[in-house]
């Protein structure tokens, strides 16, 4: 049998994949959007891997994956999940899109790990975002994953909607909606 890793016994490491996956077709999406897509979308396409990647990286950069135990060698929830730094990281990947073929990857990488902070921000651990750490006290984690799931995909949906097909598909939805009886 394969030894554990730390964050197996974690019910929200699916919760994480799931949003790190809408959290790449966001900044892919963006990417694009912002013209640094590449020949072909080359760049929006690794953009995607990256913020797949991302979306796990805050538990998978506390692990020591070069000792034979693979126990964590930082705190859980401590550096690896530092909310200013995962902005700052995208911030200035954002600015320089354009400018450097690394940033689209740095983009989604980041992308993918905020993704990771808002899926953990509900939980009682809460996350540190800027000083101390801070939790919205919702549910504990691995409950109601659905809902953080569901929302990071309709975020995913509305900006690919808004990118790709200059919201078509939102404002079909909204036009739908207002003509239910109960909204008249």
């Amino acid at each position: 049998m394969a030894p554990q890793r730390p964050f197996d016994h974690m019910a929200s490491n699916k919760a994480h994949h799931a949003t790190g996956w809408a959290a790449g077709v966001i900044a892919a999406a963006l990417v694009a959007h912002a013209g640094a897509g590449g020949p072909y979308y080359l760049s929006s396409f690794l953009t995607f891997v990256a913020g797949v990647l991302g979306g796990t990286a805050p538990d998978w950069l506390e692990v020591a994956w070069w000792s034979s135990r693979h126990r964590l060698w930082i705190t859980h929830r401590t550096w690896t999940h530092w909310g200013l730094a995962w902005l700052a990281l995208l911030g200035y990947s954002y600015v320089e899109l354009r400018l450097r073929f690394w940033a689209p990857l740095l983009f989604g990488f980041a992308g993918g790990g905020i993704m990771h902070l808002l899926a953990d921000w509900p939980n009682p651990l809460g996350v540190p975002w800027i000083v101390g750490r801070h939790s919205l006290k919702l549910w504990k984690s691995g409950r109601c994953d659905i809902i953080v799931v569901a929302a990071a995909w309709s975020c995913a949906a509305l900006v690919a909607d808004h990118v790709f097909f200059s919201d078509v598909h939102a404002l079909r939805a909204l036009a739908y909606l207002r003509a239910l009886p109960l909204c008249s």
